[in-house]
């Protein structure tokens, strides 16, 4: 049988055996337990002090106490996971053999913890790192120690990285050609992340580049370059 807080799969053998251990207990203190676990899935700590007390009336040994904590904590993060609303679970875990009033008290908990819960799986889930800032310059090269005849232009890319976990900025720099800045421009879907003002008048350096951004007058070579914020022209000798 399936059940939509195990993701429209079967229900864990393991579960099914802890089931039997939760109903041991009474509703009001399955409550209590259950805020227990909410509290270690939203952030906080788990009091065993507290724990034992609850579960001593039901005379509850050690590995009891760690497979019903692990249990609920199974059934409550799957079921946010997966966006079961507290009437759909309170059913499903009736079916697998919890009474009536433990469910209730459960879906109880779930549910005023729903949205926080799910809050706290988008806090904790998997995000990519962030550019904060952008830094370029468009470059021709004429010749170079390799070869006599290069003529060739280049982007030079300096990109400022907010690393997700330890929050520290660093800095990627590299070099591309023109055709696989167009590439990296047009080509790639996740630049929806970069600052697209600072691509965009990239382009439309590279563009100008093409009609007549570069000219030899008295040996020297003219190039519109941009670091960022503004846009400037810089001679070098050749």
């Amino acid at each position: 049988m399936r059940f939509r807080f195990c993701g429209d799969l079967d229900c864990p053998d393991w579960v099914l055996a802890e089931i039997a251990t939760l109903s041991k207990i009474t509703s009001v203190k399955m409550k209590l337990l259950c805020n227990q676990v909410l509290a270690d899935l939203l952030g906080g700590s788990i009091d065993y002090d507290k724990v034992n007390k609850i579960t001593s009336d039901a005379k509850y040994e050690t590995g009891d106490v760690k497979a019903s904590i692990a249990c609920l904590s199974f059934i409550l993060s799957s079921a946010g996971k997966y966006g079961v609303d507290s009437e759909a679970l309170s059913n499903e875990l009736q079916q697998l053999g919890l009474p009536k009033e433990h469910s209730t008290s459960l879906c109880k908990s779930y549910g005023d913890k729903l949205v926080s819960l799910q809050e706290e799986f988008r806090r904790q889930s998997l995000q990519l790192s962030s550019v904060e800032a952008v830094e370029w310059r468009v470059d021709y090269v004429l010749s170079s120690s390799h070869l006599k005849d290069v003529c060739e232009s280049c982007v030079q890319l300096r990109l400022a990285i907010r690393n997700k976990d330890t929050q520290n900025l660093e800095h990627l720099s590299f070099t591309l050609t023109a055709d696989k800045f167009r590439v990296f421009l047009h080509g790639n879907t996740t630049l929806s992340i970069l600052d697209k003002n600072i691509f965009d008048k990239l382009a439309f350096v590279m563009w100008y580049r093409d009609v007549n951004c570069l000219c030899k007058n008295n040996q020297k070579l003219y190039s519109v370059s941009l670091i960022k914020p503004a846009l400037s022209l810089s001679s070098n000798q050749t």
